[in-house]
């Protein structure tokens, strides 16, 4: 591995550190919060559609939003990283057979809609809650652990509280 990419890999683990980025595939509706600056003022602004396309390249990973907007189709891509995406949340999970969805753009009305996938809303309610019962039972072992280190705390204070209170006495 070159230097370069062992730099990239580096600075790709800090930023997915940084980050939560959902797991999202083509054909799910996203919704895209974009950080705007004019002048002095910094704002957000959401851009939903359906995703037609996510290119994994590391650090120069991106991903294209399709929305209708006023009947004309806007595309928008994004990279992954980018720190003027502030963050991405999945709207509905869609159920396709490609990974570019290029196709879309020579369909309107209903033919262009994408069917949901109601298996992979079943899937993350399942991992949501096998996570909240992982959650709690490290929160519950670090409450016990807090206790733990609590009552030692108090012994070895109150033995030294004695062990002075017996000097002082001598």
């Amino acid at each position: 591995m070159n230097k370069l990419k062992k730099f990239e890999n580096r600075h790709l683990e800090k930023l997915k550190g940084l980050k939560k980025i959902p797991n999202f595939n083509s054909g799910d509706t996203v919704t895209v919060y974009v950080k705007i600056i004019e002048r002095k003022r910094e704002r957000t602004q959401a851009f939903e559609g359906v995703c037609i396309a996510k290119k994994n390249a590391g650090i120069n990973s991106s991903f294209t939003v399709r929305k209708i907007s006023y009947g004309e189709g806007v595309e928008r891509v994004f990279p992954l990283y980018s720190p003027n995406v502030a963050r991405i949340e999945i709207k509905t999970k869609g159920r396709v057979r490609r990974a570019k969805l290029y196709y879309l753009r020579n369909l309107s009305g209903r033919k262009s809609k994408i069917t949901e996938d109601k298996t992979a809303e079943k899937k993350d309610a399942e991992n949501n809650i096998n996570k909240d019962k992982i959650d709690n039972n490290k929160l519950e072992k670090k409450n016990e652990e807090q206790k733990k280190e609590k009552e030692k705390n108090e012994k070895s204070t109150k033995k030294s509280k004695k062990e002075n209170q017996g000097e002082i006495k001598k």
